[in-house]
């Protein structure tokens, strides 16, 4: 089936202009806008300049999302909205009869989750988050030689998101509601970067699923200093911010594996995922740059000083992988990488075009959402017990202990289809 899936943006801020712009330069006949709203009439405006500049006819502009929703020109909606308000955005459009894309970030609650969830069951209509680091070449690559055995038995995985976010000190004035998250909560408030994609590596959901997290939070220095070297300049008057600087969560796994997961964007720092997958054959690392896989990675005898020999593995670089072990996808794209994030947007808006376009769930599904964005309340939970574990509900209600078999497409994240 080809046609054009009618899109619908609902929150017109800085990450709608980048999804947007990835949108325009997709193939054509992938995804067409027929549908923006926002309640500020600026943001609005902003967007009808974008249409003048490049003469392109206006789509229907709405204030209020439940008149969008409404709209039978509007396939499904993409909501990147502030962390508050997604999910209810997200509830009503599915109830709507719309496919809903739901942009990154922790939730606030349980209860949240447990209504994003009920709403998709009971529609049934899939709500995907646009995880765009789920279609990295480098987390495909290691999901194509994790689910083909090249990692062995999978034992340990760690990721999270270390970026110096410093400047969201600053931005308390401006009403940026991710920076007043850091002033209010303490928690690992971004996970689903860093996590997506090691949770499709791990089948969580699939056979999987995660069942504890067990939180610890470093002092916080790194926001206070920023709002002080700024003089005090757009941080609302505070210079005590909750969130810890390092925020770091261990999960237990049902299968056994363990994650651990990092958040720290407080501090200075070049920018990381803090990748790992380890099995029994064989083990990736982000920030090394390097892998090493039984069988193909280069071993060496060495003798110590006292005249025992011992095996030291030599890392291989992870860009020398490329040409044989890329994932399908970019064995496709690699040429002609389009959209933000070096590509990875515009490779997630066509996943998600494919699952709208077909009738058929997305390859990140409700129930990815809500184990994923549970990691911010429950560590939560976690750190404020002294870093006691916290018990992960089970969002499937059983349905990961005998999956179905999942529909075979080459977007699919729980198993490779050339």
């Amino acid at each position: 089936m080809n046609r054009t899936v009618k899109i619908g943006i609902i929150g017109l801020g800085a990450r709608a202009e980048t999804l947007f712009a990835t949108m325009v330069e997709l193939p054509k006949g992938e995804l067409e806008v027929t549908a923006l709203c926002d309640f500020n009439e600026a943001k609005i405006q902003r967007f009808k300049d974008i249409y003048d500049k490049h003469n392109l006819p206006y789509p229907k502009f709405y204030k209020d999302y439940k008149d969008l929703i409404k709209d039978n020109n509007v396939d499904a909606v993409l909501v990147p909205t502030s962390w508050n308000s997604h999910f209810g955005i997200a509830r009503d459009a599915m109830a709507a009869g719309k496919y809903v894309g739901i942009e990154v970030g922790g939730a606030s609650s349980i209860d949240e989750l447990w209504q994003l969830v009920n709403a998709a069951e009971s529609t049934g209509v899939s709500c995907m988050m646009l995880e765009n680091c789920c279609y990295g070449r480098n987390e495909l690559m290691m999901l194509n030689l994790a689910k083909k055995g090249y990692f062995g038995e999978l034992i340990h995985c760690a990721c999270g998101y270390e970026h110096d976010l410093s400047e969201l000190a600053t931005k308390l004035d401006d009403g940026i509601e991710r920076a007043w998250h850091n002033l209010r909560r303490n928690c690992d408030l971004y996970p689903t970067h860093g996590l997506g994609p090691i949770a499709k590596i791990l089948n969580i959901n699939h056979g999987n699923r995660f069942l504890t997290i067990s939180s610890t939070a470093s002092k916080a220095r790194g926001f206070a200093r920023a709002a002080q070297l700024a003089d005090g300049k757009g941080a609302a008057g505070f210079d005590t911010f909750n969130c810890g600087d390092v925020i770091t969560s261990v999960i237990k796994c049902a299968n056994g594996e363990t994650i651990t997961m990092t958040h720290s964007i407080s501090l200075p720092r070049p920018y990381s995922r803090d990748g790992r997958v380890q099995g029994t054959k064989g083990i990736w690392l982000e920030d090394r740059k390097g892998i090493w896989l039984e069988g193909l990675s280069e071993t060496k005898t060495e003798i110590d000083v006292a005249g025992n020999p011992y095996t030291t593995h030599i890392w291989d670089n992870v860009e020398d992988y490329y040409e044989e072990y890329d994932h399908p996808i970019w064995k496709a794209h690699r040429e002609n990488p389009i959209g933000g994030h070096g590509g990875m947007d515009s490779l997630t808006l066509m996943a998600f075009a494919d699952a709208v376009r077909n009738k058929v769930p997305t390859p990140i599904d409700v129930y990815d959402c809500a184990a994923w964005m549970a990691c911010s309340c429950l560590s939560e939970q976690s750190i404020a017990l002294g870093g006691a574990p916290v018990a992960f509900p089970d969002f499937t209600n059983g349905k990961w202990i005998y999956p179905a078999p999942k529909r075979a497409s080459r977007w699919a994240l729980d198993d490779i289809y050339e």
